[in-house]
C-alpha cells in the first residue's frame, strides 16, 4: 500500500523540474492596430507592409489609408474566416499570385483608390464566395477577359474612375454570374462598344449598368440600346440623363445629350410605345377600362434561368395567381413570371405583388407593381358633367339665400312696437313679475317706469 502511494505521488514531486511550456495565444493583436471582437482596424497607420501575428479568427479587417504598394502570397493565408477586406487608398499597383490563398470566404473586397493598372486573370481565382468588388479609381486600361471568371456569387463590380477603353462583355453570361446585378463603368474612356455582346447581357445586369461620363461614339446602335432601356424605365438610364453623352464621328468637342435631343437620331429604329398590350417594367402604371396590360416579374433573381424559378401573384381582386389557378381563364401566367390580363376592368385597381421563388438555391424575391384602371370615357364624361351641374346649382341657391331671403323687419315700426309692449305686457300679468328696465345712455342709471303696466 505504501508503495502505491509513492507511486501516486511521484508525478506530481517532479512537476516543477519539467521545462515551462510555451503559452499558444488564441488571438494576437498588432500593436498597430486596433482589435474588437472579430474586426481588426488597422487603417491610417502609414503601413508599407502586412502587420504579422493577425488574428486569424478576424472577420473584418481594415488596412485602408495606408502605403501599401505590394501584396506578397499567401499574406491572408492565416485567415480564413476573413469576410470583408478594405485596402483602399493606398498604393498597390499589382497583386502578385496566391496573394488571396485560403481567403474563399471572402465576401467584400475593396481595392478602391490604388494604382492598379490591369486587372488580371489570376486575381481573384481563389474567392469563389466573392459577392462585392470595389476597384473603382484606379488607373486600370485593362480587364482582362477572364478576370472575372470564377465569380458565380458577384453582385455587385465597381470600375467607375478608370482608364478603360473597352471591357470583356463577352465574359459575363447568365450561367456563370447568375447574381451580378450591378456593373458599374462610368467615368471612364469607353468609346465604340460591342453593342451586340450588350444586347444580350442578363436582364438583370442590363438594369444595373451604368455608362455615363463616358466617350461614347454616336451611331443606332447605342441609341437603339439605350432608348429601349429608358422606355423599360431602368434607374440606369433614368437617373443619369443628363451624363448619358455621345461624341458624334468622335470628336468630343461635339458632343450630345442622346436621350434629351432624339431629333438627331430619327432616322434610327428604336422599340416604340405601340398601341395594344402595354408592357409594365415600373413600380406604377395607368391603364384605361378594358386595354390589355402584362405585369412583368423582374426581381433581382430574374437574371437566373426562368427553368428553375417558380412565380406567384397576389391580385386585389383575384386573389393568389398560379400557373395552375389561371389555367383555363382569360389571364395567362408566362414562364418568366408576366402576367397577362387581356382586359383590365374598374376592380382590377391595387396593388399587384409577384414572388420569384429558386427552390434549387432555397432563394426568393418580390416585386411590386401599382395598377390604377382609368373609367370608360363615357362613364367619366357623366359623372364630370353631373359635377359640374351640380356645383352651379349650389352656387344659385347660395345667391337665392343671400339676396332673396324676405325681410322680417321691413315694416310699420310702430306696428311693430305696440305688438312688442303687448306681448311684453301679456308675460307680466302671466307670471306676476316686477319688470325692471335700464333707460338708454342718456337716462344711465334711472329707473323707468313704462305707463300702462301693473305692480304688486
Amino acid at each position: 500500500m505504501t508503495s502505491d502511494l509513492h507511486c501516486s505521488v511521484l508525478p506530481f514531486l517532479l512537476l516543477p523540474l519539467l521545462p515551462p511550456l510555451p503559452l499558444v495565444h488564441a488571438d494576437s493583436c498588432p500593436a498597430v492596430c486596433l482589435c474588437v471582437s472579430d474586426t481588426v482596424s488597422c487603417s491610417s497607420r502609414g503601413l508599407t507592409r502586412l502587420p504579422v501575428n493577425l488574428p486569424p479568427v478576424s472577420v473584418t479587417l481594415d488596412l485602408g489609408y495606408n502605403r501599401l504598394w505590394s501584396l506578397g502570397p499567401g499574406g491572408f493565408t492565416l485567415m480564413p474566416r476573413l469576410e470583408t477586406l478594405q485596402l483602399g487608398h493606398n498604393q498597390l499597383r499589382a497583386l502578385g499570385p496566391g496573394v488571396f490563398f485560403n481567403t474563399s470566404g471572402l465576401r467584400h473586397l475593396d481595392l478602391s483608390s490604388n494604382r492598379l493598372q490591369v486587372v488580371e486573370k489570376h486575381y481573384f481565382q481563389e474567392l469563389w464566395r466573392l459577392e462585392e468588388l470595389l476597384l473603382f479609381n484606379n488607373r486600370i486600361t485593362q480587364v482582362e477577359g477572364g478576370a472575372l471568371g470564377g465569380l458565380p456569387w458577384l453582385k455587385k463590380a465597381y470600375f467607375s474612375l478608370n482608364l478603360l477603353t473597352h471591357f470583356p462583355f463577352f465574359s459575363i453570361k447568365e450561367q456563370s454570374h447568375p447574381s451580378l446585378t450591378t456593373l458599374d463603368l462610368s467615368s471612364n474612356r469607353l468609346g465604340r462598344l460591342p453593342w451586340e455582346q450588350v444586347d444580350v447581357l442578363p436582364t438583370a445586369l442590363q438594369r444595373g449598368l451604368y455608362l455615363h461620363n463616358n466617350s461614347l461614339v454616336c451611331d443606332c446602335s447605342l441609341y437603339r440600346t439605350f432608348h429601349r432601356w429608358e422606355v423599360r424605365g431602368y434607374d440606369s438610364v433614368k437617373d443619369f440623363e443628363e451624363e448619358l453623352t455621345c461624341s458624334i464621328f468622335g470628336n468630343r468637342r461635339a458632343s450630345v445629350r442622346f436621350l434629351l435631343h432624339g431629333r438627331f437620331f430619327h432616322n434610327c429604329s428604336v422599340e416604340r410605345g405601340v398601341s395594344g398590350p402595354v408592357s409594365v417594367l415600373l413600380p406604377s402604371v395607368v391603364v384605361p377600362h378594358g386595354d390589355r396590360v402584362r405585369l412583368d416579374c423582374q426581381t433581382s433573381l430574374s437574371g437566373r434561368s426562368s427553368s428553375h424559378l417558380w412565380f406567384t401573384w397576389l391580385s386585389p381582386s383575384r386573389g393568389a395567381l398560379t400557373p395552375s389557378s389561371v389555367r383555363g381563364s382569360v389571364l395567362r401566367l408566362s414562364p418568366d413570371g408576366t402576367l397577362d390580363i387581356p382586359a383590365v376592368r374598374l376592380e382590377d385597381s391595387g396593388t399587384y405583388v409577384c414572388t420569384a421563388v429558386d427552390h434549387r438555391l432555397a432563394l426568393n424575391a418580390t416585386r411590386r407593381v401599382e395598377v390604377t384602371v382609368l373609367p370608360p370615357a363615357g362613364e367619366s364624361f357623366s359623372t364630370g358633367y353631373t359635377t359640374l351641374v351640380g356645383c352651379v346649382v349650389t352656387v344659385g341657391l347660395i345667391l337665392i339665400y343671400l339676396y332673396l331671403t324676405p325681410c322680417h323687419y321691413c315694416g310699420n315700426r310702430r306696428a311693430g312696437t305696440s305688438r312688442r309692449v303687448s306681448l311684453q305686457k301679456q308675460f307680466h300679468r302671466q307670471n306676476r313679475l316686477f319688470l325692471i328696465e335700464l333707460s338708454p345712455q342718456k337716462h344711465e342709471g334711472v329707473w323707468k317706469q313704462w305707463p300702462g303696466w301693473t305692480y304688486l
